[in-house]
């Protein structure tokens, strides 16, 4: 069969990676051609990476980051109260996968947003599905919800998703049904799966924050007992790289 055929076969039957790969190996003399299980090996490893790197890219464009860095990117130092032991103990997204949560308190520009953003590339690269929210964001989509009434259908569209991450948590005031869309999601994925929640408010002044002693019992309640905490400090790096 012509070598263009075969190429145009893998096309054929959206074997892409194989058709690169096959298309590769046919440009070299017979004579340089590898044997046959290396050949069915480059195949398939091609059309594996060719796979995971389309997964990829799909599940980065659905999780909306403002940023994408690589976990590797991040600055561990105790300046920042960042240590490489506890980002290795999330970097591998285990948590994500236990239904577990993560809070990543800090001063505006310290990096909180730049992390949590790395966390949810690095679960994009190992196939989970994520979503990013400013607060902001979250509480305009919810009223709209409300105006519509599918706000069932809202929290379902959510809770697909194995990682939210909501920015800026506390930065404006919460109303009544802000307060009660938290605790409902937050109840939903208990144990389940998985939130991140960046906030330049101290974790001890989220109970004040949220008000109402009931709901916010009940929000501190499922956080608490499912979640790990990051407090960055130091300088603001936006500052720092100013001065760059």
């Amino acid at each position: 069969m012509d070598s263009s055929l075969i190429v145009a076969q893998f096309e054929k039957l959206k074997q892409y990676g194989m058709a690169e790969a096959a298309g590769d190996l046919l440009l070299l003399p017979v004579q340089m051609r590898p044997c046959l299980e290396t050949v069915l090996t480059k195949l398939v490893e091609t059309e594996t990476r060719h796979r995971d790197d389309k997964r990829t890219a799909r599940l980065l464009k659905g999780a909306k980051l403002v940023c994408k860095p690589l976990i590797e990117d991040i600055i561990c130092s105790t300046a920042r109260n960042l240590t490489k032991e506890t980002l290795e103990a999330i970097s591998d997204c285990g948590f994500v996968r236990r239904g577990e949560n993560l809070l990543i308190i800090a001063k505006t520009g310290c990096g909180k947003t730049y992390l949590s953003n790395a966390i949810g590339y690095q679960a994009c690269r190992l196939g989970l599905k994520v979503l990013y929210l400013s607060m902001n964001h979250f509480v305009h989509q919810l009223k709209g919800a409300i105006t519509q009434g599918v706000t069932e259908e809202f929290f379902d569209k959510l809770n697909k998703y194995d990682l939210l991450i909501f920015d800026d948590f506390a930065l404006h005031p919460i109303d009544e049904s802000t307060r009660l869309a938290l605790l409902t999601l937050l109840d939903d994925r208990y144990e389940k799966k998985s939130v991140i929640i960046t906030s330049q408010l101290p974790y001890d002044k989220w109970y004040e924050y949220i008000g109402q002693t009931t709901v916010a019992d009940a929000i501190l309640d499922r956080i608490q007992h499912s979640s790990h905490l990051i407090r960055l400090e130091g300088q603001s790096m936006r500052e720092n790289r100013k001065k760059l």
